[in-house]
């Protein structure tokens, strides 16, 4: 029975740490390896993670200087002696069979990895009504960087509902860029670019915890917008180096909604550094145009439309006016407007044949 290494980056989660320890020791494959890195916690969480040593002899634990989430990763996959590799976040928890489902698929398929559904939960680990992927419509199957209908919507940018073959990732040379946002989308789009087998299984691996104090509005500083605006410049480079723009127009019609809204429901920004943000932006945002991607709201597309032409002052208004609406709504109904909707997907698809060449 081969070794699963699950990669568990920690940094001041004392809350919600023993829960997700809990259903990392709690599986019903046992062959683990439970590689918990302390990235320079202030908190507890270094010493509860001690406390599981004597608990559990599948655990390790390393303790080092805060260096971000991808540079605790990296030194989980530097020191993992697994055959297949697991991630998973340290305030959310892992369903009890996600391992032996998960490795079960990729050993008879011989994958390089498969990816699992998950479901959200409440910040109190209640969980939403449905999982993220619709059972009904997606079953089984091998995805394709060719298949725009069905294998996009399940290759989701977190690796956390994924397995890895450990051989897959060390061809590669893969590791997460440190210090930048978007880690997951760079390691998991790259991932896809270069992978022959790649399979979906239905079954729930993990309940992805959504925090208050993980806002939009408090997380995108000025520097979270530096650091995005790399992390998008690689992911469209890797694409196009690889002759993937087909793929890329549907990652970058998500994107982009995704991150004008991110722009939008900042409170952290002021006018100055928001024009600063829509300036070095700017070359994303002409991609609607290049890659023929037009936005998926009339009021995304004026946005946008001005942002190209320069018009910053009066595109800064019209996000003000969104911004202040949207703290109205519910952390659900601001998730389905940052969302595209199956009508821009399907004008995408008129332009396939032109891409995909």
């Amino acid at each position: 029975m081969e070794k699963v290494t699950i990669i568990i980056p920690i940094y001041n989660v004392e809350k919600y740490l023993r829960e997700a320890i809990e259903s990392a020791i709690n599986q019903t494959y046992k062959n683990l390896e439970i590689i918990l890195v302390d990235d320079g916690s202030t908190d507890n969480s270094g010493r509860i993670c001690d406390e599981y040593i004597s608990v559990d002899e599948r655990i390790k634990v390393i303790h080092k200087k805060n260096g971000g989430l991808s540079d605790a990763r990296n030194a989980g996959l530097d020191n993992c002696t697994g055959e297949y590799i697991m991630f998973l976040d340290s305030d959310d928890f892992l369903e009890p069979d996600a391992v032996e489902n998960m490795h079960k698929e990729i050993v008879e398929k011989d994958a390089d990895y498969v990816i699992g559904n998950y479901i959200n939960a409440t910040e109190e680990g209640e969980k939403w009504e449905k999982p993220v992927f619709d059972l009904e419509k997606y079953k089984p199957f091998k995805l394709s960087i060719h298949d725009y209908m069905n294998s996009f919507f399940i290759m989701n940018s977190s690796v956390c509902n994924k397995i890895f073959k450990k051989e897959f990732i060390d061809e590669l040379n893969l590791r997460f860029v440190v210090g930048l946002p978007a880690e997951d989308a760079i390691f998991t789009t790259y991932c896809f670019i270069k992978s022959e087998k790649v399979y979906y299984i239905p079954n729930l691996v993990f309940n992805y915890r959504q925090r208050k104090g993980g806002s939009i509005s408090s997380s995108c500083s000025r520097e979270y917008f530096r650091g995005i605006n790399k992390a998008y410049r690689i992911i469209y480079e890797n694409f196009k180096d690889n002759g993937n723009l087909g793929y890329y127009r549907y990652f970058y019609a998500k994107s982009m909604n995704y991150m004008i809204y991110k722009f939008i429901d900042s409170t952290l920004l002021n006018d100055a550094e928001r024009k600063e943000v829509l300036q070095e932006m700017l070359w994303f945002y002409k991609l609607t145009i290049e890659i023929e991607v037009k936005p998926c709201q009339k009021a995304v597309e004026k946005i946008i439309g001005r942002i190209i032409n320069g018009d910053y002052v009066i595109a800064l208004k019209y996000c003000e006016v969104l911004r202040e609406s949207r703290t109205y709504m519910t952390m659900q109904e601001k998730e389905k407007m940052s969302k595209p909707g199956p009508d821009m997907y399907k004008e995408l698809s008129k332009l396939d044949a032109k891409y995909s060449k």
